[in-house]
């Protein structure tokens, strides 16, 4: 016989399932807004920043800074629409990795130090995307759905 705590909490998970998709839909278009100016600012800027990827000791500054800023603004592309969202958050995962380890690490972990605290919690907000998917607020979900009619 189930306890009635465990019922309660059954019942509620029940009840809230039709939600499960909005933390989703949420991480998909922070993490764009989020990789999308970074990414743009790179672009407008990229001999500066194949300059600083040089001064930072990374190998291939000019095809690293490149492709970081190719991934973050087609990621964030990609996220808005939900579209490839678990094929995307490797790049990004890789992305954000290099980031914390060429960049943040040495300050710490608080933010506003320029630690690593955000790009972890990209890094935590991109794996759940990668396990999960995009979600059905998704042009994927949408695809889907049609699909099976």
């Amino acid at each position: 016989m189930k306890c009635m705590m465990t019922k309660v909490c059954d019942n509620l998970s029940d009840k809230l399932n039709f939600l499960k998709d909005i933390p989703l839909l949420l991480m998909r278009l922070v993490l764009a807004y989020g990789f999308y100016g970074p990414g743009m600012m790179k672009w407008k800027n990229m001999d500066g920043i194949i300059s600083w990827f040089g001064e930072m000791g990374l190998p291939f500054p000019a095809l690293n800074a490149y492709m970081a800023a190719t991934t973050e603004v087609g990621g964030a592309l990609l996220l808005l629409l939900g579209f490839g969202t678990r094929i995307i958050s490797i790049p990004l995962m890789i992305v954000m990795l290099v980031a914390i380890f060429s960049v943040h690490l040495p300050n710490g972990f608080e933010a506003g130090n320029n630690g690593f605290e955000i790009p972890v919690y990209y890094l935590i907000m991109l794996f759940t995307l990668f396990v999960y998917g995009g979600g059905k607020f998704s042009l994927y979900g949408l695809i889907r759905k049609y699909a099976q009619k």
